[in-house]
């Protein structure tokens, strides 16, 4: 007997994801160096802020690896431990932007009157500003650390959340389906959860990929300005800031090359990974 079943949204879309090569390859990256700075922190010998007096400028060896700094830590130390740091605020910044975006862009689309007055005039207010500029006062403000770069950046980018689901909301709220739950007294939050977002939130999900690493590169930059993570804590920003001498960017390369590659990997393994949720989860896009 022949089965006419369609394969589930769920198959459809892990089959189109898995064409794509190169987004199978972000992904495999991306969950090594998540493993990596997880699992290595427990296994080596030095932590983030240990300094050894031999590893004064050392280049690599066997027992530094990616050789110290100009301090005297251990250079890969602080990149397992400064990986730690970038992830995390890109992950957690995109998530807190998450939280507040997608409520309030939902509230002003399905609600609209004042309601989606006050709450796209407020994200309008948030966008008109430079964003880098608002960072550097409101860290400068409270003090550069980890926390303190992580909440801003985060609370910083629920605009861009808002504005997205904002419009894809009204979309949604015009098709049939909606329009039916709705005449047929169906209740507000049941609707918006079982009939709206299922259909809104897909272009979140594409776009969450990019914020965390959107969010990374802000990270790296306040840090490699001086406002982000501070010493000793590592980050793989402040790790370049403390490597801008022309001394050590031309005789030391052990500094700087580590973090510099690191960053580049991390972030196109999340930007695969984003180029490729976003084909499979095209609806033009054909399987097979």
């Amino acid at each position: 007997m022949e089965n006419n079943k369609k394969p589930s949204l769920f198959l459809n879309f892990l089959k189109k994801y898995c064409e794509n090569k190169l987004a199978i390859l972000g992904l495999i990256v991306l969950i090594v160096i998540i493993l990596l700075v997880i699992i290595l922190p427990f296994f080596l010998r030095y932590t983030e802020a240990e300094i050894d007096a031999l590893a004064f400028n050392a280049p690599p060896s066997s027992e530094h690896l990616l050789g110290g700094d100009d301090v005297g830590r251990d250079v890969l130390s602080r990149l397992i431990y400064g990986g730690r740091v970038s992830l995390f605020v890109g992950i957690i910044s995109t998530f807190i932007s998450v939280i507040i975006g997608i409520p309030l862009g939902v509230l002003a689309a399905y609600y609209r009157g004042y309601i989606e007055s006050i709450i796209m005039r407020l994200a309008d207010i948030f966008l008109s500003f430079p964003s880098i500029i608002l960072i550097l006062f409101l860290v400068s403000m409270f003090g550069p650390s980890i926390i303190t770069v992580t909440v801003v950046i985060g609370v910083l980018g629920w605009p861009f959340f808002a504005r997205l689901i904002y419009g894809n909301v009204l979309s949604v709220k015009e098709k049939d389906f909606v329009e039916g739950a709705i005449a047929i007294g169906e209740k507000n939050s049941r609707i918006v959860f079982k009939y709206i977002l299922p259909n809104a939130i897909a272009p979140i999900l594409i776009q969450i990929t990019f914020r965390i690493a959107a969010a990374i590169i802000l990270e790296s930059s306040l840090s490699f300005l001086g406002m982000g993570v501070q010493p000793p804590a590592a980050s793989w920003g402040n790790m370049l800031y403390s490597a801008q001498s022309i001394t050590i960017l031309t005789e030391r390369p052990w500094m700087w090359l580590p973090p510099g590659i690191a960053l580049i990997v991390t972030i196109l393994s999340i930007n695969f990974i984003g180029n490729g949720l976003r084909d499979a989860l095209d609806p033009k896009t054909k399987i097979g």
